[in-house]
């Protein structure tokens, strides 16, 4: 079960019968409870430029807007640099009613401008680069090129993406897209479209289909658009249209070619259904549009090929029996609803609530279908037998005992495979919707334990947890999110659908507590912050958290391995961009008036591309207090130290007020200078 981040979607799996699938428009009627989709042409693209305050050379893109009952709007944008397609440059602004910019979210570092945008690598030298990594695991050969902007990371770099196609040694298709760096020639990101998913079998029972009458034979397709076609052995091609004279499809066994067809036309129907009338979104991309669908068989595999979206059928162990369960066509389909709102990343803290995303949509799809033969549970593919054992393939209420997902999140869950990394947000879902403990669901025995001793959680209702998460999908995250942005994205879903005081955001907010997901800056009225450990009275100190705590400057707070954190795998990078910058990180901190003594430490590394005795490069530590600023100590390129080095200072003349300690970096425009802050400290005794 995968999804891709751009284009046409690519899937991979085992499939007795080849098939083809299509969403299909949406129903005149659906009104969505909260908030409304409305087309990307009602953005503002000009004036939504100047509010954020991007240069001239920037362009915006919208993609979607969702529209609040009170005029709120959530703007997700895309962007060009001096006409150059930005990948990971993607951004969520919230306005007012009249048009006020409220918040905005920016993927990574926020920023998407390069130096130059004449790349010193040719094409066919950044081909080639991307050949090597292709072929380290398919054949393979190069299909385009493209010059971009890569702005997933800590700083924009003007790369190529090289895009590959081959077949790898298990016969599965490829098609790679390799970042190449346009200066350097050193690969910066690569992903493929084509994930492997896996299977055995499913039978949903006998279901009502919603075909229709044309002529004297009825077609597997509905009023909507759904439909289903068979490509009859064929490895290409659109498929022919299911038809059948009485209107009875398939035996219930793979005996008729019928029957796996219907299995797919009642998943894509009845995903449809769910989202349509619960989320009230308008297909996979909001606006109506139908989604073609290709399956071609192969070998021991059939590869299922989604213009948006994508499903997933069988394994090249046991393709006679086709995987078509409710909940398994759910989380394929969700994978395309994910792609058209956040992106997620299929990598790090993104790629496990990618797949998350699609599990929890997933089991939400089922338990609104209400099939007395696929009943409505937290167990993915229950149905399916992928072990041979009768096991399902993943556990919400405590996805370890799949043996290889954590229920807990920590600094380690970013290094996941993410079909394994989306276990702690699964448990997240679970809790907040049913709460902590054991519990029994239609016939389900549960048992979900919180972590690390956090407190019992009381459930909200899964219906109240399920919107929740799609307005945090459709208005809070962006590609490269993490848990963090997570838990600040679903808390304030909560409180702006429920209130702040609701239980459905104190059961969201506890259930982030009990999956270890450290506190960030939303919280629900009648909760306190609990107090740092140690003695510190620094929030998120290591930045392990991401962006949270701190506030300031976009993007410097960072685990891009440009430069090393001290301990764990995130820290303040401020600089490096080699143009004129200005950066900062602060947080505010109450010193408690009895304290004797009060000590600001952090662990700083320096390094430069200056050269001589001028300061071109800063990084003051201050602290503001009030209207006035102090500042403790400044850094700068001349005798840089690319070893960690301890700094310490003195503020219990601070007791007893509330200050703000600030890191801020000034950068010229030329030539490079990182100041690496991590591990910090605001200690008292």
């Amino acid at each position: 079960m995968t999804r891709r981040s751009t284009g046409a979607m690519v899937v991979t799996a085992a499939l007795a019968l080849p098939l083809a699938l299509t969403m299909g428009l949406p129903s005149a009627n659906a009104v969505p409870a909260d908030t409304t989709g409305s087309s990307a042409a009602q953005a503002d693209p000009a004036g939504d430029h100047k509010a954020l305050g991007l240069s001239a050379d920037e362009k915006l893109v919208a993609t979607s807007v969702v529209t609040d009952k009170d005029g709120t709007q959530h703007i997700r944008y895309d962007r060009t640099f001096k006409g150059l397609r930005v990948i990971g440059g993607d951004l969520v602004l919230e306005k007012s009613r009249s048009g006020a910019k409220k918040d905005v979210h920016f993927n990574a570092s926020g920023k998407a401008a390069v130096a130059s945008t004449t790349p010193r690598k040719s094409a066919a030298e950044a081909s080639s680069v991307a050949m090597q990594n292709a072929r380290r695991s398919a054949t393979a050969k190069a299909e385009d090129s493209e010059l971009v902007v890569w702005a997933g990371g800590a700083s924009p770099r003007l790369a190529w993406e090289v895009v590959t196609e081959g077949i790898k040694a298990d016969q599965t298709p490829s098609r790679l897209h390799t970042l190449v760096d346009a200066e350097s020639g050193a690969i910066v990101h690569s992903w493929d479209e084509v994930k492997h998913g896996t299977g055995n079998s499913q039978y949903s029972g006998q279901v009502t289909l919603n075909s229709i009458q044309s002529g004297t034979q009825w077609l597997l397709k509905d009023s909507i658009g759904n439909f289903t076609t068979d490509l009859n052995g064929a490895t290409s091609g659109t498929g022919t249209q299911f038809t059948d004279a009485d209107n009875v499809w398939g035996n219930g066994s793979t005996t008729s070619r019928q029957t796996a067809g219907v299995d797919a036309q009642y998943g894509a129907e009845k995903t449809y259904a769910y989202f349509n009338s619960v989320q009230g979104r308008a297909g996979i991309w909001n606006d109506g549009r139908g989604a073609r669908s290709r399956v071609h068989y192969g070998n021991a595999y059939a590869n299922a090929f989604w213009d948006g979206t994508q499903m997933t059928y069988g394994d090249g162990a046991n393709n006679a029996r086709p995987l078509t369960s409710i909940d398994v066509a759910a989380h394929e389909m969700s994978h395309g609803v994910t792609e058209n709102t956040a992106n997620l990343n299929y990598s790090g803290d993104a790629g496990g609530l990618n797949e998350a995303s699609s599990d929890i949509f997933g089991a939400a799809v089922e338990f609104h279908a209400n099939n007395t033969t696929d009943v409505g549970d937290y167990l993915i593919g229950e149905k399916i037998n992928i072990r041979g054992n009768g096991t399902p393939l993943r556990y919400m209420d405590k996805p370890s005992r799949d043996g290889q997902s954590p229920d807990c999140w920590s600094t380690n869950t970013k290094n996941l495979d993410p079909h394994y990394s989306s276990g702690a947000l699964n448990h997240w879902f679970y809790m907040a919707a049913e709460g902590s403990g054991a519990k029994t669901i239609n016939g389900v025995s549960y048992d979900s334990p919180t972590c690390g001793g956090a407190p019992a959680v009381t459930g909200a209702g899964r219906t109240n947890v399920e919107k929740v998460w799609y307005r945090t999908l459709s208005t809070k995250l962006t590609s490269g999110s993490t848990y963090a942005a997570a838990r600040n994205g679903a808390i304030a879903s909560a409180k702006e659908l429920y209130g702040a005081t609701s239980q459905t955001c104190k059961s969201v907010e506890a259930a982030f507590n009990a999956i270890a997901v450290p506190v960030g800056t939303e919280k629900c009225d009648g909760t306190t912050t609990p107090p740092p450990t140690g003695g510190n009275l620094l929030q998120n100190p290591g930045f392990e958290s991401g962006a949270v705590s701190w506030t300031g400057t976009s993007g410097p707070i960072t685990n891009n391995t440009g430069r090393p954190a001290r301990t764990g795998s995130w820290k303040a990078w401020l600089g490096g961009n080699g143009s004129t910058s200005t950066e900062t990180i602060q947080q505010s901190v109450a010193i408690p008036s009895t304290v004797t003594a009060a000590t600001l430490s952090f662990w700083l590394r320096t390094d430069t591309a200056e050269s001589g005795s001028t300061a071109y490069d800063s990084m003051r530590v201050q602290v503001v207090d009030g209207a006035s600023t102090t500042t403790l100590a400044t850094y700068t390129n001349v005798g840089t130290n690319a070893t960690y080095t301890q700094k310490s200072f003195n503020l219990t003349a601070y007791k007893g007020k509330t200050v703000t300690v600030k890191y801020l970096m000034n950068e010229d425009s030329s030539l490079q200078t990182s100041f690496v802050v991590d591990d910090t400290a605001l200690a008292t005794s």
